[in-house]
């Protein structure tokens, strides 16, 4: 079948409904296709056609809800549009569908139907349009050749109706016009009107917002009376501006070289696209991600030594080698302006004001700071964001905390390290490599931006409570700066110059209001918590300030009853002595005795009673002596993560078969330390004069032992405690105790050695705390205790040991049996 134009079409069509456009000829649609009758024509016609004329099909505009595609087939229209399908894409996400990509050839009418099942067969013939009005259609031709010359006379409406953002019913008008006459007198009005609404847009923009009248009256029909004028090109003007503006902030961002070629091209991309594409609102927001990264923009460092030192001094107490490593890169600052970045690592309890210090780095050098949360991240593309292939990609926490700050050299606190976590996403400890590596940060590349950012100038500061989960190739990159926990003297410093002032402020309270002395603060310390850092002491304080303030607020209630009650209730306004009976005085006398007396006295001091009736009895007491009433119980020193803690360990021998059993939730290294000191102490039994239960040389002949450690439900690991573990069964072998005041740390070897140990000083901080007089350590661990505060030293006597002999004959009284009077005696050993 021949149009008259070169096209020819079968004779015989399947038909397409469509419900979301109109299909006119010489334009290009693309349709979703998810219907019954049209997935069947995509899959029966389409796919399994091998011509070109299998390819060619009808479009008919179907007014019917798609939904109800089930149901009997709907009255069609009597026009369709004969079109080519030239891409055929198919998809199974949200739900099976086809999309079809189709350009229209020719008009077509329906003759008749040859079948509605699986799709729609019909017969069709051409409309072709008729010789007659010749002069009125050259008229109308003359008009449209102003606008578009280059175009045939048959196409131009179609093409125009097609291009012109109109309703679907006026698109419907110009495909029912047959002849060129009616398709040119639908056309022409919607062209006109879109062209003279585009012009009186552009004429009201250079004038000014006097003519908004104007406008508005064209969008009501004012200009042209009769008709509503579609004024979306106003929206393309706006997103023409818009690009523009865009454009000029790309070039004025100053970005690098290679991000800038990337921004150009996607910006040249973006002005070809329609905004109804996915594709721009995606490109759109990638433009704006990288005109918002500041590529150059950076603030002035602070390099004042004396006020830094004297804002570090007063944000934190203590913490010196933190503070000496600020002081020292703001002098290289000095003296060189272009040094790199450090990459520091705090590692230390909770509560000993790790993320504080980074606050005050930032703050002492007139940085911005951003904290990034890292504990359980378990995703690389935390890190390096994702790439914009995928639905709702967004860039890493590194370049957003960058935007967020708007500088490119600001301090930023990647928190808790040591808890990433890792998963089929990927290792974001691995994703950090790049970022915290100084030899490669300044070209670290983001998965979404894919152009490299230079992270050289951040000043990245890492915290963790432990180096043991970080991986050795990331903690190898950073500069590991141990934070201790605090002696009792700081912690008294610390509250009274930061944390009962910080209470106070929260509460509403004043030091006219509320006194806590210093011994008071002592016994909350020692009695009230056991940490290393101190949140639980600032909690404690703010449970005193809130039982003061309902004390404050009660005397409050009190002086206004007692202002506002006479001296003699007798005697109220409007009643006279004589007028109120002996009753009514009696009431009176009652109510205002249910209110206390006087308001309390200001300021309210806090001593041990007030303290016991706010917090309650005591939580901690000192328990070291008590536990040490019988042989067989030794005190050790371990590290965790939370700071150091004493150990209790415990032995008891029964009549047995000679086994060892360890309760206490032990790791493999603790119950190889526990056979081990089994084993040193039976071949030295002789020597120490250690019998069994029956007077024999061997310990454990016909004897079970049973070694406990308090308490049960903590998990215990670590070599540290197998001197610990020697002397508790040397106290039970021999019968004697074990001094009270001592506690001990080290590792043992099989001919009885005494290795070091890390964590000493958390470990003696913890002795410290506990009370404890004494402590015993590795010979080669002497050098860490020059990093102990000069009052802990004061206060303890420090025994160094480099084998078993010398740590028995310093854990008993008088010495132990067997070991040699040369040894160091507790009493001779020096403070260090």
């Amino acid at each position: 079948m021949d149009s008259g134009g070169g096209i020819q079409i079968p004779s015989r069509l399947p038909l397409l409904l469509t419900h979301e456009g109109v299909l006119l000829p010489g334009s290009t649609v693309r349709f979703s296709v998810d219907s019954p009758r049209n997935m069947h024509l995509v899959s029966q016609r389409l796919l399994k056609g091998t011509s070109l004329k299998s390819t060619i099909i009808g479009v008919i505009p179907n007014t019917r809800d798609p939904e109800n595609d089930t149901d009997d087939l709907p009255t069609l229209h009597k026009i369709g549009t004969a079109g080519i399908a030239v891409q055929v894409v198919g998809s199974n996400w949200p739900k099976p569908h086809y999309t079809l990509l189709i350009t229209g050839l020719c008009r077509f009418s329906v003759s008749g139907l040859l079948k509605e099942r699986p799709f729609v067969l019909a017969e069709v013939r051409m409309t072709t349009p008729s010789s007659k009005s010749n002069v009125s259609v050259c008229v109308l031709v003359a008009k449209f050749r102003r606008l578009l010359d280059s175009l045939p006379r048959e196409a131009l409406p179609d093409v125009l109706a097609s291009m012109i953002r109109t309703s679907n019913k006026e698109k419907l008008q110009v495909l029912d016009a047959v002849t060129l006459e009616e398709r040119f007198k639908k056309a022409l009005p919607m062209l006109t009107r879109q062209i003279e609404g585009l012009k009186l847009i552009k004429k009201t923009r250079k004038i000014g917002p006097d003519n908004e009248k104007r406008v508005l009256s064209v969008r009501k029909g004012g200009v042209f009376p009769g008709r509503q004028f579609n004024l979306d090109e106003e929206d393309e003007d706006e997103d023409g501006d818009d690009t523009a503006a865009l454009e000029r902030k790309v070039h004025g961002a100053k970005m690098s070289e290679a991000a800038l070629r990337v921004c150009l091209k996607e910006l040249k991309r973006l002005k070809k696209m329609p905004q109804s594409m996915p594709e721009y609102a995606l490109t759109r927001n990638y433009l704006d991600l990288m005109v918002e990264l500041p590529w150059s923009k950076s603030t002035k460092d602070c390099l004042d030594i004396r006020a830094a030192r004297t804002l570090l001094d007063n944000d934190h107490y203590a913490m010196d080698k933190l503070k000496r490593r600020v002081l020292e890169y703001l002098a290289v600052r000095q003296l060189k302006t272009s040094l790199k970045g450090p990459i520091l690592c705090f590692v230390g309890p909770p509560g000993v004001g790790k993320t504080s210090v980074g606050r005050s780095i930032a703050r002492t050098l007139g940085r911005e700071f951003h904290r990034i949360a890292l504990g359980g991240v378990c995703d690389q593309s935390d890190i390096r964001g994702h790439r914009r292939t995928y639905v709702g990609s967004m860039p890493g926490r590194i370049i957003n905390g960058l935007k967020t700050v708007a500088v490119n050299n600001p301090v930023f606190l990647l928190d808790e390290v040591d808890k990433l976590g890792k998963s089929l996403q990927g290792d974001p400890a691995a994703a950090l490599l790049e970022v915290l590596d100084p030899e490669q940060n300044h070209s670290f590349t983001d998965h979404y931006l894919n152009v490299a950012f230079d992270l050289s100038q951040v000043l990245f500061i890492a915290t963790a409570n432990t180096t043991a989960t970080i991986p050795p190739a990331l903690l190898d990159r950073m500069e590991v700066l141990q934070v201790p926990g605090y002696t009792q003297e700081e912690k008294v410093e610390i509250a009274h110059r930061h944390l009962i002032p910080n209470q106070l402020e929260q509460h509403g309270l004043t030091p006219q209001q509320l006194h806590i002395p210093q011994d008071t603060t002592q016994h909350i310390i020692s009695s009230y918590t056991r940490e290393a850092g101190v949140r639980s002491l600032e909690r404690k304080f703010g449970a005193i300030c809130r039982a003061v303030a309902v004390k404050v607020a009660e005397g409050h209630r009190v002086t206004k009853t007692e202002a506002s009650s006479p001296e003699d209730p007798t005697q109220q306004e409007g009643k006279s002595r004589s007028s109120v009976s002996p009753g009514e005085v009696t009431k009176i006398r009652c109510q205002v005795r249910q209110f206390p007396a006087v308001p309390p006295e200001l300021p309210i001091v806090i001593d041990h009673v007030a303290l016991k009736d706010i917090l309650g009895p005591p939580l901690f007491e000192m328990e070291v002596s008590e536990r040490l009433t019988l042989p067989g119980v030794a005190v050790g020193l371990a590290w965790t993560p939370l700071g150091g803690e004493i150990l209790f360990v415990e032995a008891s021998r029964m009549e047995g078969e000679g086994q060892l059993t360890l309760t206490g939730q032990l790791g493999d290294v603790m119950k190889e330390s526990a056979h081990l000191a089994i084993s040193w102490l039976r071949a030295n039994a002789k020597t120490y004069q250690l019998t069994n239960m029956v007077g024999g040389p061997d310990p454990l002949e016909a004897t079970d032992i049973h070694l406990h450690f308090p308490a049960g439900a903590v998990t215990k690991d670590g070599p540290s405690a197998g001197v610990t573990i020697v002397t508790c069964l040397a106290s039970l072998f021999s019968g004697r105790l074990v001094r009270s005041d001592v506690a001990m740390t080290g590792e043992i070897t099989l001919r009885g050695l005494v290795l070091p140990v890390g964590g000493i000083k958390d470990k003696v901080l913890a002795a410290h705390r506990a009370g404890v007089k004494s402590v015993i350590l590795p010979k080669r661990n002497e050098k860490d205790l020059e990093e102990l505060p000069a009052n802990v030293r004061a206060d303890l006597d420090f025994v160094t040991a480099a084998n078993l002999d010398q740590v028995l004959n310093a854990a008993f009284d008088g010495g132990f049996p067997g070991t040699a009077s040369t040894h160091t005696h507790p009493q001779l050993s020096s403070k260090l």
